[in-house]
């Protein structure tokens, strides 16, 4: 059965994701108001974000910034968020 959530990017009713995609505390919020096509897009930016500021995802500080970007990009909070700075997609 599919199960629905109240997205908080999309701003409507989607279908949900079926576990959650993080730890912790953070992980459950994400379940409880992400849908499955809004995480895709999270997952997208992620790319251009890891990309962009030539980032390790093994480092404990680019794992804190890169969780401050995905509560930004899913929940509009803090003040990242926003895809990098001067970032224009290839042509």
């Amino acid at each position: 059965m599919t199960r629905i959530v109240k997205c908080s990017l999309l701003g409507s009713e989607a279908e949900g994701l079926e576990k959650a995609p993080y730890p912790g505390e953070l992980g459950q919020r994400i379940y409880d108001n992400v849908s499955k096509d809004a995480w895709q897009q999270w997952l997208e930016r992620l790319v251009m974000i890891i990309n962009e500021y030539q980032l390790n995802s093994a480092d404990l500080g680019n794992q804190l910034l890169i969780e401050q970007h995905l509560v930004g990009f899913l929940f509009q909070e803090g003040e990242f968020g926003q895809a990098p700075s001067g970032f224009s997609p290839a042509p």
